[in-house]
Protein backbone atom coordinates (compact mmCIF):
# COMPACT_ATOMS: atom_id res chain seq x y z
CA UNK A 1 0.00 0.00 0.00
CA UNK A 2 2.83 2.40 0.84
CA UNK A 3 5.49 1.07 -1.51
CA UNK A 4 7.97 3.78 -2.42
CA UNK A 5 6.97 6.03 0.48
CA UNK A 6 9.19 6.91 3.42
CA UNK A 7 7.79 7.19 6.94
CA UNK A 8 9.60 9.03 9.72
CA UNK A 9 8.29 8.05 13.13
CA UNK A 10 9.65 9.89 16.16
CA UNK A 11 9.88 8.10 19.48
CA UNK A 12 9.77 4.78 17.66
CA UNK A 13 12.25 2.64 19.58
CA UNK A 14 9.51 1.46 21.96
CA UNK A 15 5.79 1.52 22.70
CA UNK A 16 3.31 3.24 20.39
CA UNK A 17 5.94 4.61 18.03
CA UNK A 18 7.55 1.21 17.54
CA UNK A 19 4.16 -0.32 16.70
CA UNK A 20 3.49 2.44 14.16
CA UNK A 21 6.92 2.09 12.55
CA UNK A 22 6.43 -1.65 12.29
CA UNK A 23 3.02 -1.23 10.69
CA UNK A 24 4.38 1.30 8.19
CA UNK A 25 7.10 -1.16 7.18
CA UNK A 26 4.53 -3.95 6.93
CA UNK A 27 2.53 -1.73 4.58
CA UNK A 28 5.60 -1.34 2.37
CA UNK A 29 7.05 2.00 3.44
CA UNK A 30 10.72 2.62 4.06
CA UNK A 31 11.08 3.72 7.67
CA UNK A 32 13.27 6.11 9.62
CA UNK A 33 13.10 5.30 13.33
CA UNK A 34 14.11 7.72 16.06
CA UNK A 35 14.48 7.53 19.81
CA UNK A 36 16.70 6.49 22.68
CA UNK A 37 17.57 3.08 24.07
CA UNK A 38 20.08 0.28 23.96
CA UNK A 39 22.09 0.60 20.75
CA UNK A 40 22.23 -3.14 20.08
CA UNK A 41 18.48 -3.53 20.58
CA UNK A 42 17.74 -0.60 18.30
CA UNK A 43 20.00 -1.98 15.59
CA UNK A 44 18.37 -5.40 15.89
CA UNK A 45 14.96 -3.80 15.51
CA UNK A 46 16.07 -1.71 12.53
CA UNK A 47 17.48 -4.79 10.80
CA UNK A 48 14.33 -6.78 11.55
CA UNK A 49 12.24 -4.22 9.68
CA UNK A 50 14.39 -4.72 6.61
CA UNK A 51 14.53 -8.50 6.90
CA UNK A 52 10.86 -9.04 7.74
CA UNK A 53 9.26 -6.61 5.31
CA UNK A 54 11.79 -6.07 2.51
CA UNK A 55 12.01 -2.32 3.03
CA UNK A 56 14.84 0.03 3.87
CA UNK A 57 15.09 1.19 7.48
CA UNK A 58 17.29 3.85 8.98
CA UNK A 59 17.88 5.17 12.47
CA UNK A 60 18.64 8.56 13.97
CA UNK A 61 19.08 9.21 17.66
CA UNK A 62 18.43 12.93 17.22
CA UNK A 63 17.46 14.76 20.40
CA UNK A 64 14.11 16.33 19.52
CA UNK A 65 14.46 19.05 22.14
CA UNK A 66 17.26 20.51 19.98
CA UNK A 67 16.09 22.30 16.79
CA UNK A 68 19.49 21.79 15.16
CA UNK A 69 19.27 18.05 15.78
CA UNK A 70 15.79 18.00 14.21
CA UNK A 71 17.20 19.70 11.13
CA UNK A 72 19.82 16.96 11.04
CA UNK A 73 17.13 14.28 11.31
CA UNK A 74 15.10 15.67 8.42
CA UNK A 75 18.31 16.15 6.45
CA UNK A 76 19.21 12.50 7.04
CA UNK A 77 15.79 11.38 5.79
CA UNK A 78 16.16 13.58 2.71
CA UNK A 79 19.69 12.45 1.92
CA UNK A 80 19.23 8.73 2.51
CA UNK A 81 15.57 8.23 1.58
CA UNK A 82 14.63 11.12 -0.69
CA UNK A 83 12.54 12.95 1.87
CA UNK A 84 9.66 12.35 4.24
CA UNK A 85 6.30 11.28 2.80
CA UNK A 86 4.73 10.23 6.11
CA UNK A 87 5.60 12.09 9.29
CA UNK A 88 4.45 10.65 12.60
CA UNK A 89 5.11 12.96 15.55
CA UNK A 90 4.96 10.50 18.41
CA UNK A 91 7.81 11.31 20.82
CA UNK A 92 6.68 12.56 24.19
CA UNK A 93 7.27 12.70 27.92
CA UNK A 94 5.11 13.26 31.01
CA UNK A 95 5.44 14.68 34.51
CA UNK A 96 2.72 14.95 37.15
CA UNK A 97 2.70 17.67 39.84
CA UNK A 98 0.51 20.54 41.09
CA UNK A 99 1.20 23.67 39.06
CA UNK A 100 2.58 25.61 42.04
CA UNK A 101 5.09 22.79 42.55
CA UNK A 102 5.70 22.00 38.87
CA UNK A 103 9.44 22.10 38.09
CA UNK A 104 10.15 24.73 35.46
CA UNK A 105 12.66 22.47 33.76
CA UNK A 106 9.98 19.77 33.40
CA UNK A 107 7.57 22.28 31.86
CA UNK A 108 10.25 23.34 29.37
CA UNK A 109 11.10 19.72 28.50
CA UNK A 110 7.50 18.65 27.98
CA UNK A 111 6.62 21.64 25.80
CA UNK A 112 9.83 21.21 23.79
CA UNK A 113 9.43 17.49 23.13
CA UNK A 114 5.63 17.13 22.95
CA UNK A 115 4.83 20.30 21.00
CA UNK A 116 7.76 22.34 19.69
CA UNK A 117 9.46 19.31 18.13
CA UNK A 118 6.34 18.67 16.03
CA UNK A 119 6.41 22.29 14.84
CA UNK A 120 9.99 21.82 13.65
CA UNK A 121 9.52 18.43 11.97
CA UNK A 122 6.43 19.70 10.15
CA UNK A 123 7.93 23.00 9.00
CA UNK A 124 10.94 21.13 7.61
CA UNK A 125 8.92 18.39 5.87
CA UNK A 126 5.89 20.17 4.46
CA UNK A 127 7.54 21.74 1.41
CA UNK A 128 8.75 18.36 0.16
CA UNK A 129 5.29 16.86 0.57
CA UNK A 130 3.73 19.73 -1.36
CA UNK A 131 6.22 19.28 -4.18
CA UNK A 132 5.26 15.61 -4.47
CA UNK A 133 1.55 16.39 -4.19
CA UNK A 134 1.14 13.84 -1.40
CA UNK A 135 1.92 13.74 2.28
CA UNK A 136 0.54 12.43 5.55
CA UNK A 137 1.25 14.02 8.92
CA UNK A 138 -0.02 12.12 11.94
CA UNK A 139 0.38 13.54 15.42
CA UNK A 140 0.07 11.27 18.43
CA UNK A 141 -2.00 13.45 20.73
CA UNK A 142 -4.04 12.18 23.67
CA UNK A 143 -7.45 12.36 25.26
CA UNK A 144 -5.71 15.23 27.02
CA UNK A 145 -5.73 17.15 23.74
CA UNK A 146 -9.49 17.42 24.32
CA UNK A 147 -10.01 17.37 28.08
CA UNK A 148 -7.87 18.15 31.13
CA UNK A 149 -6.81 16.32 34.26
CA UNK A 150 -5.32 17.89 37.38
CA UNK A 151 -1.56 17.95 37.94
CA UNK A 152 -0.76 17.62 34.25
CA UNK A 153 -0.45 21.29 33.27
CA UNK A 154 2.44 20.91 30.84
CA UNK A 155 1.20 17.71 29.18
CA UNK A 156 -2.36 19.00 28.75
CA UNK A 157 -1.09 22.33 27.43
CA UNK A 158 1.23 20.61 24.94
CA UNK A 159 -1.47 18.23 23.71
CA UNK A 160 -4.02 21.01 23.32
CA UNK A 161 -1.33 22.79 21.34
CA UNK A 162 -0.90 19.73 19.14
CA UNK A 163 -4.64 19.84 18.42
CA UNK A 164 -4.38 23.43 17.22
CA UNK A 165 -1.24 22.72 15.21
CA UNK A 166 -2.92 19.73 13.56
CA UNK A 167 -5.92 21.77 12.44
CA UNK A 168 -3.75 24.60 11.14
CA UNK A 169 -1.51 22.34 9.06
CA UNK A 170 -4.56 20.49 7.73
CA UNK A 171 -5.73 23.77 6.22
CA UNK A 172 -2.33 24.85 4.95
CA UNK A 173 -1.65 21.61 3.06
CA UNK A 174 -5.16 20.68 1.95
CA UNK A 175 -4.94 21.74 -1.69
CA UNK A 176 -1.51 20.17 -2.22
CA UNK A 177 -2.48 16.62 -1.25
CA UNK A 178 -1.19 16.83 2.33
CA UNK A 179 -3.36 15.55 5.17
CA UNK A 180 -2.73 16.23 8.84
CA UNK A 181 -4.59 14.46 11.65
CA UNK A 182 -4.13 13.60 15.30
CA UNK A 183 -4.81 10.32 17.07
CA UNK A 184 -6.06 10.87 20.62
CA UNK A 185 -5.61 7.71 22.70
CA UNK A 186 -6.66 7.12 26.27
CA UNK A 187 -4.44 4.91 28.40
CA UNK A 188 -2.34 2.61 26.24
CA UNK A 189 -0.89 -0.68 27.42
CA UNK A 190 2.87 -0.33 26.95
CA UNK A 191 5.87 -1.74 28.83
CA UNK A 192 6.19 1.64 30.56
CA UNK A 193 2.61 1.42 31.84
CA UNK A 194 3.24 -2.13 33.04
CA UNK A 195 5.94 -0.74 35.30
CA UNK A 196 3.60 1.95 36.59
CA UNK A 197 0.96 -0.66 37.38
CA UNK A 198 3.38 -2.73 39.46
CA UNK A 199 4.75 0.31 41.29
CA UNK A 200 1.28 1.67 42.06
CA UNK A 201 0.07 -1.70 43.32
CA UNK A 202 2.97 -1.90 45.74
CA UNK A 203 2.61 1.70 46.86
CA UNK A 204 -1.14 1.48 47.49
CA UNK A 205 -1.24 -2.09 48.77
CA UNK A 206 -3.80 -3.17 46.17
CA UNK A 207 -3.76 -5.70 43.37
CA UNK A 208 -2.55 -4.93 39.87
CA UNK A 209 -6.07 -5.57 38.56
CA UNK A 210 -7.41 -2.95 40.97
CA UNK A 211 -4.79 -0.49 39.77
CA UNK A 212 -5.84 -1.07 36.17
CA UNK A 213 -9.57 -0.80 36.85
CA UNK A 214 -9.82 1.82 39.59
CA UNK A 215 -6.78 4.02 38.99
CA UNK A 216 -5.60 3.99 35.37
CA UNK A 217 -8.85 3.06 33.65
CA UNK A 218 -11.23 4.99 35.90
CA UNK A 219 -11.86 7.50 33.09
CA UNK A 220 -12.31 4.91 30.31
CA UNK A 221 -15.85 3.47 30.26
CA UNK A 222 -14.74 0.28 28.51
CA UNK A 223 -12.27 -0.43 31.33
CA UNK A 224 -9.93 -1.68 28.62
CA UNK A 225 -6.55 -0.38 27.57
CA UNK A 226 -6.03 0.92 24.07
CA UNK A 227 -3.32 -1.16 22.36
CA UNK A 228 -0.34 0.13 20.42
CA UNK A 229 -1.34 -2.07 17.49
CA UNK A 230 -4.80 -0.45 17.36
CA UNK A 231 -3.19 2.98 17.14
CA UNK A 232 -0.81 1.72 14.45
CA UNK A 233 -3.79 0.40 12.47
CA UNK A 234 -5.43 3.82 12.64
CA UNK A 235 -2.23 5.46 11.44
CA UNK A 236 -2.11 3.01 8.55
CA UNK A 237 -5.71 3.81 7.60
CA UNK A 238 -4.95 7.53 7.58
CA UNK A 239 -2.23 6.86 5.01
CA UNK A 240 -4.56 4.88 2.74
CA UNK A 241 -6.72 6.21 -0.07
CA UNK A 242 -9.78 5.29 1.99
CA UNK A 243 -8.61 7.78 4.59
CA UNK A 244 -7.77 10.58 2.18
CA UNK A 245 -10.79 12.73 3.09
CA UNK A 246 -9.94 12.74 6.79
CA UNK A 247 -8.11 16.00 7.44
CA UNK A 248 -7.73 18.09 10.58
CA UNK A 249 -9.42 15.45 12.72
CA UNK A 250 -8.93 14.63 16.38
CA UNK A 251 -9.51 10.88 16.27
CA UNK A 252 -10.50 9.62 19.71
CA UNK A 253 -9.32 6.14 20.69
CA UNK A 254 -10.14 6.34 24.38
CA UNK A 255 -12.84 3.79 25.17
CA UNK A 256 -15.39 6.58 25.54
CA UNK A 257 -13.40 8.81 27.94
CA UNK A 258 -14.22 12.07 26.16
CA UNK A 259 -17.85 11.06 25.57
CA UNK A 260 -18.61 11.50 29.27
Amino acid sequence: MLNGKTALVTGSTSGIGKAIATRMAKDGANVVINGFGDEAEIEAYRKSLEDDFGVRAGYSGADLTDPAAIEGLIGYAAGEFGGVDILVNNAGVQHVAPIDEFPVEKWNLIIALNLTAAFHTIRLSLAGMREKGWGRIINTASAHALVASPYKAAYVSAKHGIAGLTKTIALEGAEQGVRCNAICPGYVHTPLVDGQIKDTARARGISEEEVKRDVLLAAQPTKEFVTSDQIAAMASFLCSEDGASINGAMLQMDGGWVAQ
